[in-house]
């Protein structure tokens, strides 16, 4: 059977469990999944950018808002905020309850920090995601893994979207040298009895949630500069580039030279809120968010959108450039909109003119419920 034809297969059946490359990266294979439908879905920001305790408390329509403000009900100490993200999630589907931890900041030290004063038990946790392998997203992974990994589930996931979660991530300095952006190192997991799930294409995690698999790049979205990739190993530790014999990855990609990084691995976790609409959370975005919206309603035939929230990297993003992303995203049937971490300054302002009815802010320990 022809890889295509297979990976294909593998979707119709519920999703292919990366160990082999995947679809063409610019048009990845039209599959559907049935999504699972919940009753309610919490979403608290455990590590965020910022922590302002001033922030507006004003509700909106058909979602619960809740702030953190004075840090005096913690003992002396304070919620943290850093460059990167981590999100508690918990569902419910009839009796039946959901807890996932969706990426972990830069810092093992901040996100033990944070979840222990907003009460947060890694004891509760079903399965862990992690979005992209920049360190602002799993710098804090491992260390919580040592600090939690004998009170959590015996048969722990991490879910991934595909092997290139594992290369190595540069950052090109002034000078033109390279220098290391954190790596993924699949000794670690192993070390600590935690099972990688990957998967290009679109799969369901615990029975609630569902991944979105590889963006297609379908609309007029870029990859904005960012990091920098390297493709195989280097002393046991990065991404294996035997597993893409039949990859989408070119010959100067798998030559070993750091190439602009252009996050085909990115997935999105999302939710289907009963007859509100998907709940898409994108973590970053690199891929573009509306590329990301238009994947998860392809992939489970639901166009509406109750919420897009997260990271959506246009902190970068030349006027023009974000003047045409926002008017993309003003054409989607998007309840909500929640902006996180790299999303910048820039875009908030644009959406406060262009969608202010829409816009919902997050800070370090705000907490969004929405009811189907």
């Amino acid at each position: 059977m022809k890889r295509r034809n297979f990976i294909q297969s593998a979707a119709a059946t519920g999703g292919f469990l990366a160990c082999y490359g995947v679809i063409d990266r610019a048009n990845a294979a039209p599959v559907r999944i049935t999504a699972p439908v919940v009753d309610k879905l919490t979403i608290q920001a455990v590590v965020d950018t910022n922590h302002d305790i001033f922030i507006s408390g004003a509700q909106a329509p058909n979602v619960g808002v809740e702030r953190v403000r004075s840090p005096a009900s913690f003992d002396g100490n304070t919620l943290q905020s850093q460059w990167g993200l981590s999100l508690h999630l918990v569902s419910s589907k009839g009796a039946e309850t959901r807890q996932y931890l969706l990426d972990y900041g830069f810092t093992p030290d901040v996100l033990a920090n944070n979840l222990k004063l907003l009460k947060i038990d890694p004891a509760r946790f079903d399965a862990i995601i992690l979005s992209h392998g920049h360190l602002d997203h799993l710098g804090g992974l491992v260390g919580f893994l040592k600090a939690n990994r004998d009170r959590m589930r015996d048969d722990l996931r991490l879910y991934v979207g595909g092997e290139d979660a594992f290369c190595h991530r540069v950052q090109q300095q002034p000078d033109g040298t390279f220098a290391a952006y954190g790596v993924l190192d699949r000794r670690d997991l192993k070390a600590l009895r935690v099972q990688p799930v990957l998967s290009e294409v679109p799969i369901t995690i615990e029975g609630h949630a569902f991944t979105t698999g590889i963006i297609p790049r379908v609309s007029v979205e870029r990859v904005l500069p960012n990091t920098f990739v390297v493709f195989g190993e280097k002393d046991g530790v990065g991404c294996e580039t035997i597993k893409y014999a039949d990859h989408h990855f070119t010959e100067e990609e798998l030559s070993g030279k750091p190439v602009p990084d252009q996050h085909w691995h990115e997935h999105a976790t999302c939710f289907n809120l009963g007859d509100r609409g998907l709940v898409v959370i994108t973590s970053c975005g690199h891929g573009g968010i509306v590329n990301t919206v238009r994947r998860a309603q392809e992939v489970t035939g639901v166009e509406k959108i109750h919420a897009l929230v997260g990271g959506f990297h246009l902190a970068p993003a030349p006027i023009d450039y974000l003047k045409t992303v926002m008017a993309e995203v003003k054409t989607l049937p998007i309840d909500h909109l929640i902006p996180m971490h790299c999303s910048g300054s820039n875009f908030i302002d644009l959406a406060k003119q262009e969608m202010p009815e829409k816009l919902i802010l997050c800070t370090t320990g705000s907490k969004f419920t929405f009811n189907a």
